[in-house]
C-alpha cells in the first residue's frame, strides 16, 4: 500500500439534500434532523464514518452520529422546540422526545419539572414552561438548569425565567467580597471648593 499524504486531507464525502417537511435529511437511506427553519431548503451534508453533519454555508446547523443500516430515523429534540412552542400537544407522543429521554438528553429532573409545571398550570402552558427551560440549554449549561429545575420543584416557583435567573445566578462567578467601609477612609479627601472662582467673578476690573 501506499503511504498517507503528509499533507491533511478532509476524507468525508461533501452531499447536497432537501429538508423535508418534518425537517430531515435523507443520507445513505437514514433520517437526520436539521432545525425546524430549513424545511423546504437544500443544504449540504458532510459525510463521514461516524458522523452526518449538516452545513448552511459554513456553518453547522445539525450533528449527528452517523446511522447503521438503513431506514433509520435519528431525531434531535432541540431542532423541533420552536415548532413545538405553539404546538404543545404534539411533545408528549413525538419521536424526538423518546429518542431524547433514551440518550439520556432528557432527565428525570425534566421529566418532574414538566410533570409539576403542568398539574400547575394545565397540560399547554406547563408544557411551553418546560419548552422555555429547553430552549435555554443553547446558552447556559445543563447541570445549572437541572439545578434551577430541582429548586422551582421544590419551591413550587415554576416561572420558565424564574428558573434561567436562577440557572444564571448558579453560572456565575464567585461574588467579590464586601470591602467594610472603614477600610476605605484612608482615601477620604476634603471637598473642593469654589471660592477662588467666586472672588474672580466678583472682582472688578479695572
Amino acid at each position: 500500500m501506499l503511504p498517507l499524504p503528509a499533507e491533511p486531507f478532509d476524507p468525508a464525502r461533501l452531499l447536497q439534500a432537501r429538508v423535508d417537511g418534518r425537517a430531515r435529511v435523507c443520507v445513505r437511506q437514514n433520517y437526520y434532523s436539521v432545525p425546524a427553519r430549513y424545511a423546504g431548503r437544500r443544504l449540504n451534508v458532510r459525510l463521514s464514518a461516524m458522523t452526518v453533519e449538516a452545513l448552511d454555508g459554513p456553518q453547522v446547523v445539525a450533528r449527528h452520529e452517523r446511522a447503521a443500516g438503513k431506514y433509520a430515523e435519528i431525531l434531535a429534540l432541540d431542532h423541533y422546540l420552536e415548532v413545538l412552542k405553539y404546538k404543545p400537544g404534539a411533545l408528549p407522543g413525538a419521536t424526538a422526545l423518546a429518542q431524547a429521554r433514551a440518550s439520556g438528553a432528557f432527565t428525570l429532573v425534566h421529566q418532574r419539572y414538566w410533570d409539576a409545571a403542568r398539574h400547575a398550570h394545565g397540560d399547554a402552558a406547563g408544557t411551553r414552561a418546560l419548552i422555555e427551560v429547553l430552549l435555554a440549554h443553547r446558552t447556559l449549561p445543563a447541570g445549572a438548569l437541572a439545578a434551577a429545575m430541582a429548586t422551582a420543584i421544590s419551591s413550587g416557583t415554576l416561572d420558565p425565567q424564574v428558573v434561567l435567573i436562577d440557572a444564571r445566578r448558579h453560572t456565575a462567578g464567585p461574588v467579590a467580597p464586601v470591602i467594610p467601609i472603614g477600610a476605605l477612609t484612608r482615601y477620604d479627601r476634603a471637598a473642593p471648593t469654589l471660592t477662588g472662582y467666586d472672588e474672580l467673578l466678583t472682582r472688578s476690573i479695572p
